[in-house]
């Protein structure tokens, strides 16, 4: 074993095995993500296909009740707990923490290899909502990939951790949001969309060159283009809100980035039934609420759905979830909306159906599952909204959280969350200087649904149709991501702190083991040296699991709040 000293001022110990495992790797580019193999997990959601999917198969139904902690890993000064997604190249795990912390770890000990702490501004942080967690990191060229809060974006040496090139990118200091979400790298290109559609900006995605740090375009997700611009009366553009705040993915056959994009600001408009011509932002407001199709070398716009015209609810579409299957010898796209539903394209983004996940929906009766239009929309003046409440709650029917697609079942397993909200619309003016404020528009509280309890459940879907084959239920809506594996498992990571692993073909609970703190965070598969690991991030206490202790008390009133750890599997 050798002792370095790395950029975080902290001793770190190298296990000869895995140096020569590094000596051996390859290089992580866009083909190798698109071909996924088994040993790794080398973008957000496993590769571009979005599955969110283990080829693995060593842990498996029949002997998942051996799993038992290999190692763990606590990286620290976790405000508002870990919400990270773990990435695995050739032996080695690296993930991000509060503070847009990166950490590359020894994948089969959990011994550190580097750590890198970027230097921030607290009195900046201190004015965010979205902050100060990060989501994740992207892998690409050698390099590590992470944004942080105040509007930069990083390229790391991946073996060591030093910087190879810092780019700012966002205003911070004047615009306040910066990055909070996992960078997506493809063809050359580091992809990331800004925080915050409820901020008065302008909801910026950004393409970097992953060489040289140098920004090569920049899409305005609010009136980016002539026609958007039209659908923003009273000039309501220059502060309309926006972002794409979840990584997308990126499709090479078309040479098309595919990105979801957040709400509109205000958040909640009072113009109720007029919004086409009233209120704080008349019209459509595109390109919020919306998935859209950029090509990934100029950043031009090539296709794009409004999933929710004038979004008055806070359902947007930034959920980072882009599925991509083949059936009858079409090639669709599964993406679900925070609202409860989920959405079937063709890969230019036409709709091919509409299906519910949520049963507690009334923002709108119905979407057409042919044209995805809207019907009988529940648009709100100001004041207090009358019963019922308002269907889904603002943590959505589907949050930011994976969920996963498994080709051997051809099942796509997915949360939704049952809950709803009491509502008063209030008026508001955007305050963008010195510095811009937060733009919501009304004051909200969690509330059951009508006749109805709170509770979260686990489906597993026909993703075309959305015909269901089994649903498991919770107390309380789980806020971390799913991972499926061909081991025939399904995992959980519930809001109490439990991992549970199901069988993927009946629901049927094989396993199940208490990280003694809520899950919001990532849950991957990977091996090191033949033996197959599952990584899950616990830590709780963003924004959505602030909502917790309130509401339902028990063993969230004595949860850790601040704190976080990676925890890590095997067999025994």
């Amino acid at each position: 074993m050798r002792k370095q000293w790395l950029n975080s001022g902290l001793p770190v110990l190298v296990g000869a095995t895995l140096a020569a495992s590094a000596a051996l790797a390859q290089a992580v580019d866009t083909a190798r993500i698109e071909a996924a193999g088994q040993n790794d997990w080398l973008t957000y959601h496993g590769s571009y296909k979005s599955y969110h999917y283990s080829p693995l198969a060593q842990i498996n139904a029949n002997n998942v009740g051996n799993l038992s902690v290999a190692w763990m890993h606590i990286p620290g000064r976790s405000t508002r707990g870990l919400q990270s997604m773990p990435l695995v190249a050739d032996g080695v795990l690296y993930y991000s923490g509060s503070y847009s912390r990166v950490f590359a770890l020894n994948g089969a000990t959990g011994e550190v290899i580097w750590s890198f702490f970027p230097e921030l501004d607290e009195a900046l942080i201190s004015r965010q909502t979205h902050s100060p967690y990060n989501r994740g990191v992207a892998l690409g060229e050698g390099k590590v990939f992470v944004g942080t809060m105040d509007g930069r974006l990083f390229g790391l040496d991946a073996k060591t951790g030093k910087v190879l090139w810092e780019t700012k990118l966002i205003d911070s200091q004047k615009l306040t949001v910066g990055f909070t979400g996992a960078p997506l790298y493809a063809k050359g290109s580091v992809i990331i969309g800004a925080q915050g559609g409820e901020w008065p900006g302008r909801g910026p995605i950004f393409a970097v060159d992953a060489t040289t740090g140098k920004k090569k375009w920049e899409f305005l997700t609010v009136a980016g283009t002539d026609e958007a611009m039209k659908t923003w009366g009273s000039d309501s553009w220059r502060t309309g809100g926006g972002g794409g705040w979840m990584p997308g993915t990126y499709d090479s056959e078309t040479n098309t980035i595919l990105w979801g994009t957040a709400n509109p600001a205000p958040l909640y408009d009072w113009s109720g039934a007029d919004y086409k011509t009233q209120g704080a932002r008349p019209g459509d407001n595109l390109y919020t609420s919306s998935v859209i199709g950029l090509d990934i070398d100029t950043g031009k716009l090539k296709f794009y759905h409004q999933e929710l015209p004038h979004d008055a609810w806070d359902f947007d579409s930034a959920v980072g979830e882009f599925v991509m299957l083949e059936r009858d010898g079409q090639k669709l796209v599964v993406h679900p909306n925070k609202g409860g539903f989920v959405f079937v394209y063709d890969r230019n983004l036409g709709v091919k159906n509409v299906w519910r996940l949520v049963e507690n929906i009334n923002f709108v009766k119905d979407i057409d599952p042919k044209t995805g239009a809207l019907i009988g929309r529940r648009d709100f003046p100001v004041g207090k909204v009358t019963e019922p409440p308002l269907c889904p709650f603002i943590g959505g029917g589907i949050s930011w959280n994976a969920g996963s697609y498994n080709p051997k079942t051809g099942l796509y397993y997915k949360i939704g969350q049952e809950w709803c909200m009491t509502l008063d619309i209030q008026k508001t003016t955007p305050v963008t200087t010195p510095q811009a404020q937060l733009n919501i528009g009304a004051d909200f509280k969690m509330a059951p649904p009508p006749g109805g309890e709170i509770y979260g459940h686990l489906d597993a879907r026909d993703p075309i149709t959305g015909a269901k084959k089994w649903e498991v239920r919770y107390p309380e809506p789980p806020l971390g991501s799913v991972l499926s594996t061909a081991g025939n498992l399904v995992f959980v990571p519930d809001s109490r702190g439990v991992l549970h692993a199901y069988d993927a073909e009946t629901g049927a609970e094989l396993w199940n083991h208490n990280n003694g703190t809520g899950h919001q965070g990532g849950i991957v598969s990977y091996s090191v040296g033949g033996k197959q690991y599952i990584a899950v991030a616990a830590g709780f206490g963003g924004m959505l699991a602030d909502e917790y202790a309130p509401n339902f008390g028990g063993v969230y009133k004595s949860m850790p709040r601040d704190d976080g750890a990676l925890v890590v599997f095997s067999l025994k």
